[in-house]
């Protein structure tokens, strides 16, 4: 279904959310402590892992992920892109069908 891709979509922001969270709050945390503390399978963390690194979000060390210098503006600016998310969604519900 054309929704399904959406909704898949949010849940892995939902994940690399929440990995970004235990990172800024344990930094430097590792891939199974990650996996432990959040309960979420360690392939997904490394995933996440990686896209956050890849933004810029995080960096990789010895003793386990940590934040960079990207990672305050990004969390500074979280709430005003959620809340553009949300009126985004708002607004499908305008576009009625007839049927």
């Amino acid at each position: 279904m054309v929704t399904e891709k959406v909704k898949r979509e949010l849940e892995m922001l939902k994940r690399h959310l929440i990995i970004l969270k235990y990172v800024v709050e344990n930094e430097p945390i590792g891939i199974l402590k990650l996996a432990e503390e959040t309960g979420i399978p360690s392939h997904k963390v490394r995933y996440s892992l990686r896209v956050l690194e890849q933004e810029g979000l995080i960096a990789a060390s010895a003793p386990g992920a940590v934040t960079t210098e990207r990672t305050e503006t990004f969390l500074e600016d979280l709430d005003f892109a959620i809340d553009q998310l949300q009126e985004m969604t708002k607004g499908l519900k305008e576009v009625t069908i007839e049927r």
